[in-house]
């Protein structure tokens, strides 16, 4: 928080000192963001995994397509840095579509 005096000029109270204010300003800082990531297994088709990127994350089909790849290589990459909140219904949009055709797919986040 930063405080700076604001200097009265002129006025003159009763006990002849001169007045002053101080004005208060506070500063936001921005809230912390979240990677929310995909994590490889062996048994989620590939043809899902850029589906749920194309739906849940605006991936075009060759974007999805990089991503997976990476997945499917590297055992996890991010797929995107949002807000707690968005990041959070992010992980449960991917869980529950994945559990909904009973595929193993992970998806966490994790504070930047």
């Amino acid at each position: 928080m930063q405080v700076q005096p604001l200097i009265m000029s002129g006025e003159d109270n009763d006990d002849g000192d001169f007045g002053v204010a101080v004005e208060t300003r506070t500063r936001t800082s921005r809230p912390p963001l979240y990677k929310v990531m995909l994590l490889n297994d062996d048994y989620t088709p590939m043809e899902f995994v850029v589906h749920v990127l194309e739906r849940f994350f605006g991936m075009t089909h060759a974007e999805a397509f990089e991503i997976m790849l990476t997945v499917h290589k590297k055992g996890l990459a991010v797929v995107g840095v949002f807000s707690h909140e968005i990041a959070e219904t992010k992980v449960t949009q991917v869980m529950d579509m994945a559990r909904r055709h009973q595929h193993p797919l992970q998806c966490t986040m994790e504070k930047e």
